[in-house]
């Protein structure tokens, strides 16, 4: 190896060996790997290709269900469910999404609208008893289930189902809320049924008005002093 030029210093030199070495070794990788990296590229590129690609495909397919879901709607909406019933049947089979559930959900209303109890209480427990769906949807579909089944069931049964959502959190609250506490009077438990009257009274404008006052005039007949707050902060 020839000496370094005068007036370089031995750490300029080291480092320019240094580099050399680094560059050699560099070189002799991707020789050796050099096919390998490419092909290793390639794939990831292909593999990055598909994945936008099989999102771009479920964007478009959730988008259509989106479509053919609000079309259903507004078919029911017009009066005609045996037309929607159809559409609805295939949303409904598409997976496990939100419009599947919804669509399952929308064929059990339509079920009740029909006085077809059973029936409907058979589509909404697909969509409770299915945990690849969402948990809201579950929730929901539990509930419409219970309203549907509500007059063949023991009141031990709705308390243990709808429970947990007697919480003053719960969004289903009011509907939930008035099952249980139904359940209650029916086993004879008025203090527990009037206790729960009176947290749907004050449970705020998220519970429908027409609960709210129907939980009011029950408290009062089981002995409780429920108010409903809401309504008198709007008077005020």
């Amino acid at each position: 190896m020839a000496l370094p030029p005068s007036g370089t210093t031995d750490e300029a030199f080291l480092r320019e060996v240094d580099e050399e070495y680094r560059r050699d070794q560099a070189v002799r990788i991707f020789q050796r790997y050099g096919r390998w990296i490419a092909i290793a590229v390639v794939v990831a590129l292909l593999a990055l290709a598909g994945y936008l690609y099989s999102q771009h495909l479920a964007t478009s397919a959730a988008g259509k269900r989106g479509e053919a879901y609000d079309a259903a709607m507004r078919m029911i909406e017009q009066g005609q469910p045996d037309k929607a019933a159809p559409e609805l049947e295939k949303i409904a089979t598409s997976g496990n999404n939100g419009y599947a559930a919804m669509a399952r959900i929308a064929l059990g209303n339509v079920a009740l609208e029909k006085k077809d109890a059973k029936g409907a209480a058979a589509r909404f427990a697909q969509v409770a008893n299915d945990t690849g769906f969402e948990k809201p949807y579950r929730d929901m579909a539990l509930v419409r289930q219970t309203a549907a089944e509500f007059d063949t069931l023991k009141p031990e049964q709705v308390i243990e189902r709808l429970k947990p959502f007697t919480d003053p959190n719960s969004p289903w609250l009011g509907t939930a809320g008035e099952m249980v506490a139904a359940a209650y009077l029916k086993a004879g438990k008025t203090a527990e049924a009037g206790k729960l009257y009176g947290q749907i009274a004050q449970g705020g404008e998220k519970i429908p008005e027409s609960i709210r006052q129907r939980a009011v005039q029950l408290a009062g007949v089981l002995g409780v002093d429920a108010i409903d707050q809401s309504k008198e902060t709007k008077a005020q």
